[in-house]
């Protein structure tokens, strides 16, 4: 666990966590960043490794994606989430925010309603909306403080003309991890609906025992055909900088549909490094992945413990899944304004608002926990004398 210890500066990398916090936030302070999902661990020695062999052979010209990388994509889906896919139904794009943006184009109209539920990622509310789509919200209902989906509402939501569904799965900022139960009934409202469905699943390997992630299309062939599974190792492994992440539909016709829109816009490979780190990833970072989970679960019990004891007005939805905190403050009584200026301002730490997820973000901020527990300390530390003052 000493190598999650690690204090490492970034600051001269241009990382947008930690050099772009001021902007953010929009003070001149220096700000403890607590937000953005990524993490301040390096990755597993066997990318590095593989990255500064690519380095060394010294020729950086147009590189294509081989069919090893879809090879290991394949072993790991099969490894980690018991579901068998082929090769042939993998697509690469530079991202999942991209991946959702070509989905949108090639499977809807313009004026089409796309299904969310919030409080969501920020980027479904920005595709949709950049993409000239309608938003069709149904939100997330909190109960014994865990988040469920109202049925009742999703179905209605669905005969009001959706056309795409973006499931966010495990769930961004929640931590829900959707149970078989849950993603059933979701997928069948589809397919009776005739709503294509785009499953975000990139924290799909960032998940805490005794839950399990279950990928929505493995459920049946027919579902399969009918969704489009979003994948990256960036979340996983601290990748988001090499820009690489994997669409994997078993429909030949959406493929085909989003493969027009990457001739559209002249797209036709992944960064170099970014196929290297992805595969080597895949192959070779299970066991660095384990021991994040472990130090992960570490860092969450730090912050329940503390927040029980020094703080006891903020609460911890309990995360099933990701290294990101939901904390629900609405006790205190402040507005969100208030709110984020008394921890941005005096406490000198930057979480996520809640209101950046829409509609019942309202009272809650966001938290991340990847990086050095004295790192998580601090950050508490901040927090309390924010709340003192």
């Amino acid at each position: 666990m000493d190598f999650f210890e690690q204090n490492i500066n970034r600051i001269g990398t241009s990382s947008v966590k930690w050099e772009r916090t001021k902007q953010v936030f929009k003070t001149d302070e220096e700000i403890l960043p607590m937000w953005v999902a990524d993490m301040d661990f390096r990755p597993p020695e066997a990318v590095t490794d593989a990255l500064k062999e690519r380095v060394e052979h010294g020729i950086f010209g147009y590189t294509f994606t081989a069919d090893s990388v879809g090879e290991s994509i394949v072993s790991w889906m099969e490894k980690r989430h018991n579901w068998e896919i082929k090769n042939s139904w993998i697509q690469y794009s530079p991202g999942v925010v991209p991946s959702i943006g070509k989905a949108i184009q090639a499977l809807t109209e313009p004026g089409d309603k796309v299904l969310i539920q919030s409080p969501v990622y920020p980027p479904f509310y920005s595709m949709v909306k950049e993409n000239n789509r309608v938003i069709e919200n149904c939100q997330l209902v909190k109960k014994n403080e865990q988040y469920e989906i109202d049925f009742n509402a999703f179905e209605q939501c669905l005969k009001n003309g959706v056309k795409l569904f973006l499931l966010c799965h495990p769930h961004n900022p929640v931590g829900r991890v959707w149970t078989e139960e849950e993603l059933r009934k979701m997928a069948e409202l589809c397919l009776e609906n005739d709503v294509v469905i785009v499953s975000d699943e990139i924290h799909s390997d960032l998940i805490f025992k005794p839950n399990k992630h279950i990928p929505l299309a493995s459920l049946s062939e027919e579902i399969a055909d009918q969704t489009i599974t979003l994948v990256a190792p960036s979340k996983t492994f601290n990748l988001a900088g090499l820009q690489a992440s994997a669409i994997i539909c078993s429909n030949n016709d959406y493929r085909l549909k989003i493969s027009a829109i990457d001739k559209q816009i002249g797209a036709f490979t992944l960064n170099t490094f970014g196929i290297v780190a992805m595969e080597a990833a895949y192959r070779q970072g299970e066991e660095w992945l384990e021991e994040l989970l472990q130090y992960l679960e570490g860092n969450i019990e730090l912050v329940e413990n503390y927040l029980s004891e020094h703080m006891p007005e903020l609460k911890v939805v309990k995360p099933e899944a990701t290294y990101l905190l939901w904390i629900d403050c609405r006790q205190l009584g402040l507005s969100d304004a208030k709110l984020n200026h008394l921890f941005v301002e005096k406490g000198k730490v930057g979480f996520n608002p809640g209101t950046s997820f829409g509609k019942g973000g309202e009272g809650f901020v966001r938290m991340n926990v990847a990086c050095p527990r004295s790192t998580v300390k601090e950050g508490l530390a901040r927090m309390k004398t924010a709340l003192q003052s």
